[in-house]
């Protein structure tokens, strides 16, 4: 199948195929919600989101490597070659790692500006030694980088009805809300790692700090206070989705399956929280595979109407040449 999304993309050298793949698997092993939904895309432009998730979670796994001084320093330098690569291939210069070649081909082909790079590289680079946020304005400022720049990216591969630029804001608004809503999901999994990526005033204002967190971690159980902060944090990435929804009509109506189906997805991890009972500190709270696979079946419907309509549409204009050359 991938080697008919390359075909489809125009996709010719060997090299940048093989990148491209590479990008494809990274994808299909870790972003499961983004690979089905990126399924529901023209083939043509499957690779280019395939090659931008392999970027983002080739720089995610180096920075989520085991902690502690010497293992920063060489994730540290690791970030560094990687952003050389990148800048040498936004130069010209040709580059021997997969995720590079097909990123910069993607952004090449698709008009991608490199400044979105460079905000992701610093948001990550910040992942190596800022481990806590104190109001929604220090959070705003990494997740701008970390996930709506990513947004930003995927635009010009999703195309617009309207000039790009009246897309961009609802765009950027859905990347951050998936990237909060994996923050919520992954309390726990970040308290392990040292992490905390909620506001600590908001939390404040119920009574939680980062012992009452660590409590629950060690109990694996939210207590009072914490659900109702838990709460209030999903409130507020409700009201980002429900800003975020108003973009999708922007989009080209090719592309919209694809969006509707990871909103609704990632919208739909919220709603295990809350029916768990806040339950982030013992349990990876996800959606069932049935549900994922029975929410992209409903998104194939537009595209296979669409497709049966055009091409009743090419019939009827054949048999109307036809009939006027016939009748000539």
């Amino acid at each position: 199948m991938s080697e008919r999304e390359l075909d489809a993309a125009g996709i010719r050298s060997p090299g940048l195929r093989a990148a491209y793949r590479r990008s494809r698997e990274l994808n299909a092993r870790h972003g499961r919600t983004y690979f089905l939904a990126t399924r529901l895309l023209p083939p043509s432009r499957r690779p280019a989101i395939h090659a931008l998730y392999g970027l983002a979670r080739e720089v995610d796994d180096i920075v989520d490597e085991p902690r502690g001084p010497l293992e920063r320093r060489t994730r540290h330098a690791r970030l560094d070659e990687l952003w050389t690569e990148l800048d040498r291939g936004f130069a010209g210069e040709r580059s021997e790692l997969a995720v590079v070649m097909a990123v910069v081909d993607t952004a090449n082909r698709h008009g991608i500006e490199q400044r979105h790079f460079s905000s992701f590289m610093a948001s990550m680079r910040q992942d190596l030694t800022v481990a806590r946020y104190r109001n929604r304005a220090e959070l705003d400022q990494y997740v701008h980088g970390s996930a709506e720049v990513i947004g930003l990216q995927v635009l010009p591969v999703l195309g617009t009805r309207c000039p790009p630029e009246e897309a961009a804001p609802y765009a950027a608004a859905l990347g951050n809300a998936f990237q909060l809503t994996n923050f919520l999901r992954d309390v726990g999994e970040d308290l392990r790692k040292g992490r905390v990526y909620l506001p600590a005033d908001e939390l404040l204002a119920f009574g939680v700090d980062e012992p009452r967190l660590r409590r629950c971690l060690e109990t694996g159980r939210a207590d009072r206070r914490v659900r109702s902060a838990l709460a209030d944090q999903i409130a507020r990435t409700r009201a980002i989705y429900r800003y975020a929804a108003e973009g999708i009509e922007m989009l080209d109506p090719i592309s919209r399956p694809c969006i509707t189906t990871a909103y609704t997805l990632y919208g739909e991890i919220l709603d295990r929280i809350v029916e768990s009972g806040y339950d982030v500190f013992a349990n990876r709270v996800s959606v069932s595979r049935s549900r994922r696979f029975g929410v992209a079946l409903r998104g194939t419907v537009p595209i296979v109407t669409a497709r049966m309509r055009a091409r009743l549409t090419d019939r009827l204009d054949r048999v109307s040449s036809s009939s006027m050359l016939g009748g000539g």
